[in-house]
């Protein structure tokens, strides 16, 4: 009998991804046990967009979701880099905010949040080595904001 390599069911990255949604469910019902299993202790924060914006961190500082009016459902959630734990997160709050939530997951776990309003962002990895021109630019995500996008938002590149 002939034997056969078998797929894992669940990969690392379907299981990043898995987390970010479940912990986005969590979030929202204000599960603070599964927050806490999901986010490392010493998280790190990156924010831009304007000061009043922050509501992530205050939901992740455990402010009940009842405090805080912002609404975050992901209109996508994607692997970007298969290998890097990199999970970004975008969605509407309304027909004016668009976020951008790029996680970093070590072992099924956020270990860093960069978080962004109103920002057009295009992730790159550059460790795929030079590909010509632009020294291995390889760009894998790209901010798809709807009504924004007629409009002028600043624009970050993110290496990874």
């Amino acid at each position: 009998m002939e034997a056969h390599n078998v797929e894992p069911l669940t990969t690392p990255e379907m299981k990043n991804r898995g987390n970010i949604e479940l912990l986005d469910r969590a979030l929202q019902q204000g599960d603070a046990s599964t927050v806490a299993k999901l986010v490392a202790s010493d998280v790190e924060w990156w924010f831009h967009g304007p000061h009043n914006c922050q509501h992530m961190m205050r939901l992740l500082t455990g402010e009940p979701p009842s405090q805080v009016s912002f609404k975050f459902e992901p209109s996508s959630v994607q692997v970007v880099v298969p290998g890097h734990g990199c999970v970004i997160a975008e969605g509407w709050e309304g027909s004016q905010v668009y976020w951008v939530h790029v996680w970093k997951l070590k072992d099924g776990v956020v270990t860093e949040l960069r978080e962004y309003f109103n920002t057009w962002i295009t992730v790159t990895d550059y460790s795929r080595g030079a590909i010509g021109w632009d020294m291995g630019r390889c760009t894998v995500w790209e901010s798809v904001p709807r009504d924004l996008a007629r409009g002028s938002l600043p624009s970050l590149l993110l290496a990874i």
